[in-house]
């Protein structure tokens, strides 16, 4: 595993539980709004971190953590990631997961061999504009759609989220998401939060209360406004 980040402990990542949350390097996805760009471009540049390390720190907390967040960069393109879940799993720690989706397949296995306890997907925006959102050209978006019926049809505990821009996220593009994973329960909605690791530089934020306007006309989700109180 090509770990590059370890937050030892944090109440925010995986809801409910005290955590750790493992940052993997590298992604199939070139968001424009990340604010983990070191992560995304240039992971051999970044200094990593080592399975040994990450293991000594869960041991030694297994008393104090209840779970571990595996974040990215995108963890899916991981091709050791079952075995390394498969190695927390043994330590008794439950697992959250979190992806863009684009790998429905590995997602499924992940579940189906009970190596994740909860996944949370980033929702880039509709499919007409997950190209331009997601920095990717001609991408599949059957396997987002795959994987958002999946979580919604399957008995996992999931959660859809999104980032809001100003640049890439009007108030009918909300709408239409909303559509897309009609039949969640809840949707987590924050907006774009610069750092000196955002891929593209002067990107605008809105503000709580505009995203409460453009959403309050939502009727089949409940909707959820993050990281702006």
């Amino acid at each position: 595993m090509l770990i590059l980040g370890l937050t030892k402990t944090t109440l925010l990542d995986y809801p409910g539980k005290v955590a750790a949350t493992i940052f993997t390097g590298g992604c199939n996805f070139r968001c424009p709004f990340c604010h983990n760009g070191n992560l995304v471009l240039n992971p051999s540049l970044e200094p990593a971190v080592s399975e040994e390390e990450v293991f000594e720190h869960l041991i030694k907390r297994k008393n104090v953590l209840e779970g571990v967040c595996v974040s990215g960069g995108e963890p899916t393109i991981q091709g050791d990631l079952p075995e390394f879940l498969s190695k927390i799993k043994a330590l008794g720690y439950l697992i959250k997961l979190d992806t863009n989706g684009m790998h429905p397949e590995i997602i499924q296995k992940l579940i189906e061999e009970k190596l994740v306890d909860y996944i949370a997907m980033d929702i880039k925006n509709t499919y007409e504009k997950y190209e331009i959102t997601s920095g990717i050209k001609n991408i599949d978006v059957a396997k987002i759609k795959q994987s958002i019926d999946y979580l919604i049809n399957g008995a996992l505990p999931y959660e859809f989220r999104t980032t809001l821009v100003k640049e890439y996220h009007q108030e009918e593009d909300i709408m239409e998401m909303a559509r897309m994973i009609s039949g969640a329960d809840t949707w987590y909605l924050q907006s774009f939060k610069d750092s000196d690791y955002v891929i593209k530089k002067g990107l605008a934020a809105y503000t709580k209360e505009e995203i409460s306007d453009m959403t309050n006309k939502i009727e089949n989700l409940k909707i959820t406004i993050r990281g702006l109180d």
